[in-house]
């Protein structure tokens, strides 16, 4: 064995390391100068995260350029076989790039727009779309690349001219058993874009109330108040009724509801419910009100309305104010309280009540 049989491979494979790792370096110091100038947008910051799969693909490539020149016997033997294995590396190695840029470019979109809106509505719907988007970007790649990967394989591509001769019938049927899958994906499309349900929303579906912490192509998971976690398929979102409670803005009202004795003081009670919601830190203070909607022969109904920021805020301002007003009332004003009379009951004029 020459000096040269030995020199050749080691030339091919550690120049094409040392080229690499020349370039990415480069790359990563030229990214890291642009975001310092640039700190308004952290794209640059973000792209830095492609260096691991931008160094794979370009060794790769280089490796696949010039593998044949490395004089080594096993790759001449195999060269068909070694090619074959480089070209998948890069294929892989260049989606993986691609999901990487498209992510680091989508995350700084979503960033930047959030960091300069004011309104909490439109910044979800905008990390809703953005969230999709990615993910059928990534899809998209990932199936050009295993169908790129498959049609290097020279057997692969006798399959695909057959496939091509029945794709009609091969449609219909596919059609007809991803009718369930196909109709979740247009749904999850349809919620991105049609702005109906975000994430971060206060929704109530199933009699369960919660807030959308995911969503995705096929389903959408609702976590409760109480950490459960509810997945049900998009589908359901675009075919059933449901309430969203952050629609509109995630300002809410609220009411709370008192049976009492007739005798309730409503004046006192009134100005003891704004005395409360001053007193208040989750109190918005927009509106608020009290007043008799109901009677009965033994009660009257009496309604607080109270507003407040958000649905977790008038949980709480809610319960606060029941618990006060029922605590005012036993203290200061049992007689408002509700009882049930044990009395005899009032006879017709000039009947006798019944003797015992």
């Amino acid at each position: 064995m020459s000096v040269e049989d030995v020199l050749r491979p080691v030339a091919v494979a550690g120049g094409s390391l040392v080229i690499t790792l020349v370039l990415g370096w480069l790359t990563d110091r030229a990214l890291r100068r642009i975001d310092a100038a640039h700190p308004e947008t952290p794209l640059w910051g973000l792209l830095r995260r492609c260096r691991i799969p931008l160094q794979v693909a370009l060794c790769a490539a280089l490796l696949r350029g010039s593998y044949d020149e490395s004089g080594i016997s096993v790759v001449r033997e195999h060269r068909a076989g070694t090619g074959q294995a480089l070209g998948l590396v890069l294929i892989a190695a260049t989606a993986w790039l691609a999901v990487r840029a498209s992510a680091a470019i989508v995350e700084s979109s979503y960033s930047r727009y959030a960091a300069g809106a004011r309104d909490a509505a439109r910044v979800r719907r905008v990390r809703t779309q953005v969230t999709l988007i990615h993910r059928v970007v990534t899809a998209v790649v990932i199936i050009v690349a295993a169908a790129s990967m498959l049609l290097t394989f020279p057997e692969m591509r006798a399959v695909g001219t057959s496939m091509l001769a029945s794709a009609g019938l091969v449609g219909i049927v596919a059609g007809i058993a991803a009718q369930s899958t196909l109709g979740n994906l247009f749904a999850g499309l349809q919620i991105a874009f049609g702005d109906m349900v975000r994430i971060g929303d206060t929704v109530v579906v199933d009699g369960e109330w919660g807030t959308v912490e995911e969503i995705t192509l096929t389903f959408l998971t609702v976590r409760t108040w109480d950490e459960r976690r509810i997945t049900m398929p998009v589908s359901y979102f675009t075919g059933k009724p449901f309430e969203n409670w952050s629609r509109g803005g995630a300002q809410m009202t609220g009411t709370v509801l008192f049976h009492l004795d007739h005798g309730a003081p409503v004046e006192k009670m009134r100005q003891r419910l704004h005395e409360i919601l001053q007193e208040s830190p989750d109190w918005d203070g927009r509106s608020w009100s009290l007043v008799v909607t109901d009677t009965t022969a033994s009660t009257i109904v009496v309604r607080a309305l109270v507003t407040a920021r958000d649905a977790d805020t008038l949980w709480t301002v809610r319960c606060e104010v029941r618990e006060r007003i029922i605590e005012w009332l036993r203290t200061e004003h049992a007689y408002a309280l509700p009882r049930i009379s044990t009395g005899p009951a009032p006879t017709s004029r000039g009947a006798e009540p019944p003797q015992r």
